[in-house]
């Protein structure tokens, strides 16, 4: 009596089944990696921005202790948190010498930030609580 093989079981994968693999994860990479480079960007202006906005805040407190605005950071009991130092340079906030007083504090990208942040640039604040930008963007998009 003769034994009937009912088909092998496959194994292993094809080179195209591969190749199909590949094409799809490449073009998931391509829609990803922009998304989350520009997310990052974001969430690195984020803290840049959440932290020029408490040295304005304490730059009032300040202010109403001393009748003048700060002229650095650490008279403000403050430093550049490491997140922001590692995408951001800080200018300390010189406050003007003449009435009415005044001061602004803006937050310039560095390195890789500086290249992918092109729409928003540096962003700052001053006395009035008016922000700005350096880019090319609105101020409604950056802030």
């Amino acid at each position: 009596m003769k034994s009937i093989q009912i088909g092998r079981a496959q194994q292993g994968v094809t080179l195209v089944e591969l190749m199909v693999v590949v094409v799809i994860v490449g073009i998931l990479a391509a829609i990803g990696y922009p998304a989350y480079t520009q997310y990052t960007v974001k969430a690195n202006r984020a803290a840049a921005e959440s932290f020029i906005l408490s040295v304005a805040n304490k730059q009032e407190q300040y202010a109403l202790d001393a009748r003048q605005y700060a002229t650095t950071l650490s008279a403000l009991g403050l430093s550049t948190p490491a997140d922001v130092a590692r995408k951001y340079t800080i200018t300390e906030p010189i406050p003007v010498s003449t009435a009415p007083l005044a001061y602004t504090i803006t937050a310039v990208p560095t390195g890789a930030q500086a290249t992918n942040d092109t729409k928003c640039g540096s962003v700052s604040i001053n006395q009035a609580g008016i922000k700005a930008i350096s880019g090319t963007g609105t101020v409604a998009d950056c802030w």
